[in-house]
């Protein structure tokens, strides 16, 4: 079942998720739920705070190759970065540039609590990366420049304000 995104504004996205404690078919359902969401929204990646859960909960796609990780941790990151644009599920219709490292290791459990080590590259990385953003409460905008920022901002505002007419 897909679940409601929460959009920008929304006090839940700018709040650090809690550990999962329980893996217990409602996690399991959670999971599906967000993978559900993410393909029907398109995305290539999902945060569990982005549907109203603060639980360390993130879920990706890249290719044909779908990832859950519960309780990721950023274990290491390259030296080297990269710029790129970057959209969100959650403020849709708007794109900044964000640095990143080029490639990362994310250590975490699966949906049953096993043991998950992940070494990502290129756009793997950055998802996961962006993704565990969200769960610490930070946002694409917390990530780009002060110009950038504000120009997402006004497009922002010009996209609500399309919506109410």
């Amino acid at each position: 079942m897909a679940l409601d995104i929460r959009t920008f504004g929304d006090p839940v996205l700018k709040t650090r998720a809690a550990p999962v404690e329980s893996f217990d078919e409602s996690l399991l359902r959670l999971t599906e739920d967000m993978l559900a969401t993410m393909r029907d929204n398109e995305g290539v990646g999902l945060a569990a705070n982005q549907v109203g859960r603060l639980k360390r909960v993130l879920v990706a796609a890249v290719e044909d190759d779908e990832y859950v990780i519960v309780n990721p941790v950023l274990t290491y990151s390259a030296e080297t970065t990269e710029t790129a644009p970057e959209g969100c599920l959650s403020i849709p219709g708007i794109q900044v540039d964000v640095e990143r490292p080029t490639a990362v290791t994310v250590s975490g459990q699966d949906v049953s609590g096993e043991p998950l080590l992940i070494e990502a590259s290129d756009l793997l990385a950055r998802i996961l990366q962006h993704e565990i953003d969200h769960l610490d409460g930070v946002l694409i905008l917390d990530r780009t420049d002060r110009q950038s920022r504000k120009a997402a901002m006004r497009e922002w505002r010009e996209h609500l304000l399309a919506q109410q007419s």
